[in-house]
C-alpha cells in the first residue's frame, strides 16, 4: 500500500486529491497539510511514501518544504501546481522532487504519477520536460561537453542504449519491450547508469544524454 500525504493550502484541492487517491486499491492518504511547515511536520511524523506537494502556500512554500522533507525523510515528493513556470521546475528538481505535474491532469494520471514516484522513478509533465530540455540543452551556443561525452565510455553498450530510451521518455516497462529483456534487467541497467555517471535520478539522466551528445536534439 502506497502511503500519501497531501499538502495544499486550498481545501477543495486537498479534498479532491484525497478522494481520488483513496479510491485506489493500492493507495491510501495518511494525512493532509495546509502549508509547507505543516507538511514537514506531518512527513516526519507519518512517514508517507509520497508527498503530494503544492508550490504556492502561505508561510513556508512547497519548494522549501520539499527540500526539508527530502533531506530528512525517505518520502518521495510529487509537486503539483497551477503554474507552468520554469523557476518552479528548476527549484523543485534542485530541492529533490521526484516529479512535477500540473493540476489539470486527469484523475487516472494522478494515481499513475503517485505510483511512478513511489517506485523511485522520476516523472515530469510532457510540456515541462520539453521546455526543460530546450532551456538547458537547446539554448543558443550550447554544444556537446567533451567532459560529459568522455564519461559515456564508462557505460556498456546495453547501458548506453537504455540511457537513450530513458531520454526518449520511455518507462521501464516500455524499455523492456524495446530491448526484449525483463523489467528487472532494465531497472538494473538504470541503477548502474545513475551510479556510474553520478546522477541522482532519471531527470538528470535525460539532461546528461542530451548534453553529452548521446541524444541529438530533434533526432529520434
Amino acid at each position: 500500500m502506497i502511503r500519501v500525504l497531501v499538502a495544499d493550502d486550498q481545501d477543495l484541492f486537498r479534498a479532491g486529491f484525497t478522494m481520488i487517491l483513496d479510491a485506489q486499491a493500492d493507495i491510501t492518504v495518511v494525512g493532509e497539510a495546509g502549508d509547507g511547515a505543516e507538511a514537514v511536520r506531518a512527513a516526519t511524523a507519518l512517514r508517507p511514501d509520497v508527498v503530494l506537494m503544492d508550490v504556492r502556500m502561505p508561510g513556508m512554500g512547497g519548494i522549501e518544504a520539499t527540500e526539508r522533507i527530502c533531506a530528512t525523510t525517505s518520502a518521495k515528493v510529487l509537486v503539483l501546481t497551477m503554474f507552468d513556470l520554469d523557476e518552479y521546475v528548476y527549484d523543485a528538481l534542485r530541492a529533490g522532487a521526484g516529479g512535477f505535474l500540473l493540476k489539470d491532469i486527469r484523475r487516472d494520471e494522478l494515481a499513475a504519477a503517485v505510483r511512478v514516484v513511489a517506485a523511485g522513478e522520476s516523472l515530469l509533465a510532457p510540456t515541462v520536460t520539453r521546455r526543460l530540455i530546450e532551456d538547458l540543452v537547446l539554448r543558443p551556443g550550447h554544444g556537446v561537453a567533451p567532459r560529459l561525452a568522455a564519461r559515456l565510455a564508462e557505460l556498456t553498450s546495453r547501458e548506453a542504449e537504455t540511457l537513450r530510451l530513458v531520454a526518449r521518455g520511455l518507462s521501464n516497462a516500455e524499455i523492456a519491450g524495446e530491448m526484449v529483456v525483463s523489467e528487472y534487467t532494465v531497472k538494473s541497467h538504470v541503477s548502474r547508469i545513475l551510479t556510474k555517471l553520478g546522477l541522482r535520478d532519471r531527470v538528470q539522466a535525460v539532461v546528461f544524454a542530451y548534453e553529452s551528445g548521446l541524444i541529438v536534439a530533434g533526432g529520434a
